[in-house]
């Protein structure tokens, strides 16, 4: 089978052929419809997080199950599925049995310690499986399996309340995403975006109101949470001055550089700032209802698995709109 390999650190991607994976106990064989490249892709190409090359990338992989083991019942072969960050755990430890699987010490992780969706094929372990609603084609599915999922386990997270307003700072590759789940939430929805060329598309997505920076958040009466989907700390930082009483940030894209946060406005403000990642099955199965619904849609690039190359660049160069997506 052809898939895009990562030969070393930081080196290019190669299209190549490798031998085509067979399923073992509790795994089914996908044939690949769609893979997400995800701006973790580039952390991992990179050596920011570390793991063995070769390696064969892709943590939002989707498409139709052609062989199960024998020791599956709970997946048929013609299942149309994907699967998210986490593949495996060892279902022993404290964080296991709490059913916080994604704390778990020996977590295998999807495109990283097994290989990812950018290949025809790739084995899932069956109980890391999610089926794929009926009315959500591959391309879209694919991105929910991990940007979808992460901001919208970010809103569920915060837990706002219905009379608050959630401001989304970022309108990238996950912020587009946010902005529609908060939007489809019933919630009031403020978009803070430093780019005035995309305040159509925002309203488009349905954002109430557009700001640039927090102090403006602050001018427009401010928001009760913040999902902060930028990879800029110091957009971060910035955001808190627009943050209510009792406000959250919640944190989801990364920056190298420390958050620091002035201590009078954490304790006069009560305010709190919340790390969050994919936060529990329930949401990826919300997350993905919500596409199925047709009140969230992802703004996809797609390119054959041929020119998984350039598609990588492109998200390197920050050049997606929004998220790029390989088609096999």
């Amino acid at each position: 089978m052809q898939a895009a390999v990562v030969p070393a650190v930081s080196s290019s991607w190669q299209i190549k052929d490798v031998p085509q994976p067979q399923p073992g106990p509790n795994q089914v064989l996908v044939k690949m419809h769609a893979s997400g490249i995800c701006y973790t892709d580039v952390h991992e190409t990179l050596g920011h997080i570390p793991g063995q090359f070769p390696r064969i990338l892709g943590h939002e992989p989707v498409g139709e199950i052609v062989a199960v083991a024998s020791d599956v019942t709970t997946r048929k072969v013609g299942d149309r599925v994907g699967t998210a960050w986490i593949q495996s755990t060892c279902g022993r430890c404290e964080w296991c049995q709490r059913g916080r699987k994604m704390f778990c010490p020996y977590l295998k992780s999807t495109g990283l310690d097994v290989q990812g969706g950018h290949a025809e094929y790739m084995l899932m372990n069956a109980d890391a499986t999610y089926l794929i609603p009926e009315k959500v084609s591959y391309e879209q599915a694919a991105p929910i399996f991990c940007a979808g999922y992460t901001v919208y386990s970010g809103l569920r997270w915060a837990d706002p309340k219905p009379h608050e307003r959630v401001a989304v700072l970022g309108i990238g590759g996950l912020g587009h995403l946010a902005v529609q789940y908060a939007k489809a939430g019933g919630f009031e929805t403020i978009a803070i975006s430093h780019s005035p060329d995309k305040d159509k598309m925002i309203r488009d997505l349905g954002a109430d109101e557009i700001v640039r920076d927090g102090k403006s958040l602050a001018a427009a009466g401010g928001a009760d949470v913040i999902l902060s989907t930028s990879n800029s700390t110091k957009s971060m930082v910035d955001s808190i001055q627009g943050l209510r009483p009792d406000g959250r940030l919640v944190t989801m894209g990364a920056d190298a550089e420390p958050l620091s946060i002035s201590l009078m406005d954490l304790i006069s403000k009560r305010i709190r700032i919340i790390g969050s990642q994919q936060n529990g099955p329930e949401y990826l199965y919300e997350a993905l209802d919500f596409v199925a619904q047709g009140r969230v849609k992802t703004i996809v690039e797609t390119y054959p698995l041929a020119e998984a190359p350039k598609a990588y660049q492109r998200v390197v160069e920050g050049k997606a709109r929004f998220r790029a997506v390989l088609t096999m």
